[in-house]
């Protein structure tokens, strides 16, 4: 839901600011007041093009600013996590979008975070929709058509099906073109894989083989060296050895009368057990160091012969290496996979026979999930057409004439459906187009396609007011589309403007005061002349105002005789909306609420 709107150096607009209501809220005002600027403010901060033209002469930019409810809008949520923009905290969502006078670009912002045109549009379409006389409508979209109708007879469910087998035939028929390609190379596959599978298991390959051997032959390369240093090195341990004349003590005999020294030492003086017990623990360490390194120079038996065995492995290793490819852990995985390729090869006429079943079973059971979904299309599109063709009657256009078109496509390789194979995909058969025409002798024709601005505002009302359920838009925009209805029929289009309300927020432009009768806020928008500028004020109306604006519309100056009409008006839409289950009551509208401001020429 849109709660404020804030807009600068806009158009003819210097600055204005309007707080909204959650129900139907409407504008009214004299022609050129600046209503239609605020949609167009609106059409700006959902994404809509822009130029140098919309920034208010003598200003540097326009900016225009939105701040909605997240709560009302729980369809814009995941494109806000997809884009990181929106944090665990947030309750609101502000756009803003800004316009340079000396270039005319625009800059976009999703709270506070700069981002393309094409996500604002992304965002501000799952938030607002604008519906005026000439606009190029979302309804009008045959695009939309198969999801409205699908949502308007609570067909999802089956439509998720019909996706899922899709899903399923895609999988399958992928599997079998996969086989059905590789069946020319089969045998040349076969022949390779027997290959590697006779040259692992010939070299006898083992994981971590080519580690060892590595280690292994830096020990023969080096066996002098290392026997020379363990030998040298126990020596100095336990052996002791003679350095220049003198004989030098053994490490460990060494340590062995330090450490007695010091316990000696520790009987004597106390203060040294600490060093005692180092000295102590240092011995034995020495001597299990000293076994350890006579164990490894004992166990160093390396026949010199060796090496010339380990450089022969290693070369059957790299060899294989360079023919195959990859390390010896990858051959190894190749020859444990290749086994089950050449089964899978060696029987692949099988596999495909098999495959084959499995494709006509899925091409059946999806035959009969997308029937029985464009039979429900079929029967459900005949009950909007009634509805519509119902309600465009109250609207005093009772000779319109509106169907949903369901066609399909041929394909050799779809669904079998009687005597035809029909293309397919994860929405099923249909391809679905509302069309309609709206006087007695005309032909049905594509709805995009009709011309009389009157005629599409008033179905697009009808549309609106029968999908309004499914419709996920939180705020509802309607500029003038009441332009050629009557008195007696824009008691209806106030009803029905009223009743979309259950599930959106609507913001209505209206010259009808029965129309605007059915107001649960009403913005009255006005020009004032100060100086050499002209001012343009908003603000929201109390009950007694209320009734002065609708005796104004009805007889250009306000009188007894027309506030008295407007009262009736207003007492006849309270009525109705009471037994629909409003609570609007006579007066309940808040006193006046200052909300806008200035504009200047």
């Amino acid at each position: 839901m849109l709660l404020e709107l804030q807009i600068s150096d806009f158009a003819i607009i210097d600055r204005l600011q309007l707080q909204l209501s959650a129900g139907f809220n409407v504008l009214t005002g004299e022609t050129g007041a600046g209503k239609s600027i605020i949609i167009d403010a609106l059409g700006t901060l959902r994404g809509e093009k822009t130029d140098v033209t919309f920034v208010r002469a003598g200003c540097p930019r326009a900016r225009i600013e939105g701040v909605f409810s997240l709560e009302d809008c729980p369809q814009v949520l995941p494109l806000l996590q997809e884009y990181g923009l929106l944090d665990d905290d947030d309750t609101q969502l502000i756009l803003t979008r800004e316009i340079s006078a000396e270039s005319g670009r625009s800059v976009a912002r999703v709270n506070g975070r700069a981002v393309s045109t094409g996500v604002l549009r992304a965002i501000g379409g799952r938030l607002i929709d604008i519906h005026g006389q000439h606009e190029g409508l979302s309804l009008f979209n045959t695009r939309t058509h198969l999801d409205l109708l699908d949502r308007f007879g609570e067909l999802l469910p089956l439509r998720e099906r019909v996706a899922d087998a899709v899903g399923r035939l895609r999988a399958v028929r992928e599997e079998l073109t996969e086989l059905r390609r590789n069946e020319a190379h089969r045998q040349q596959r076969i022949e390779e894989l027997r290959f590697l599978l006779e040259d692992v298991h010939a070299a006898g390959l083992r994981p971590g083989e080519e580690e060892e051997l590595a280690r292994e032959r830096a020990v023969v390369q080096n066996a002098a060296r290392i026997t020379s240093l363990a030998s040298d090195a126990y020596a100095v341990l336990y052996a002791g050895h003679e350095g220049g004349r003198a004989a030098v003590t053994p490490v460990v005999e060494a340590m062995a009368r330090i450490a007695a020294n010091l316990e000696e030492l520790a009987r004597l003086d106390p203060a040294v057990a600490a060093m005692a017990a180092s000295a102590s623990d240092l011995r034995y360490q020495l001597d299990d160091l000293a076994a350890a390194l006579r164990s490894y120079r004992l166990s160093l038996d390396v026949d010199p012969g060796r090496l010339e065995a380990i450089e022969d492995r290693l070369t059957v290793l790299r060899d294989l290496q360079r023919k195959y490819g990859g390390d010896v852990a990858r051959l190894l995985a190749r020859a444990a996979s290749a086994e089950a390729e050449i089964e899978q090869l060696t029987h692949s006429s099988e596999h495909i026979a098999a495959l084959a079943q499995q494709e006509a079973s899925a091409l059946a059971a999806l035959g009969e999930l997308a029937g029985e979904l464009s039979r429900q299309r079929r029967r459900v599109g005949d009950e909007l057409a009634r509805q519509i063709e119902r309600a465009m009657g109250d609207l005093a256009m009772p000779n319109v004439r509106f169907a949903v078109s369901i066609a399909h496509e041929d394909d050799p390789a779809g669904v079998p459906l009687g005597e035809r194979r029909l293309a397919c995909d994860r929405t099923g058969l249909d391809r679905v187009e509302f069309l309609i025409a709206p006087n007695p002798g005309e032909p049905l024709k594509p709805l995009a396609r009709i011309a009389s601005g009157g005629e599409s505002a008033r179905l697009l009302l009808a549309l609106k007011s029968i999908l309004s359920r499914v419709d996920e838009v939180a705020t509802l925009i309607f500029d003038e589309i009441d332009v050629g209805v009557g008195g007696r029929a824009g008691h209806v289009v106030g009803q029905r403007l009223w009743a979309i309300t259950t599930n959106h927020q609507v913001v209505c432009i209206t010259h009808l005061p029965q129309v605007a009768a059915f107001a649960d806020a009403h913005y009255h928008i006005s020009k004032e002349f100060d100086a050499e500028r002209t001012r343009t004020s908003v603000r929201r109306l109390d009950d007694r105002q209320r009734i002065d604006e609708l005796a104004a519309m009805l007889d250009g100056t306000p009188s007894e005789h027309s506030r008295a009409n407007a009262r009736e008006i207003v007492e006849r839409a309270t009525s109705w909306k009471r037994r629909q289950g409003g609570d609007s009551e006579p007066g309940a509208t808040p006193a006046a609420v200052p909300c806008a401001v200035n504009d200047a020429t």
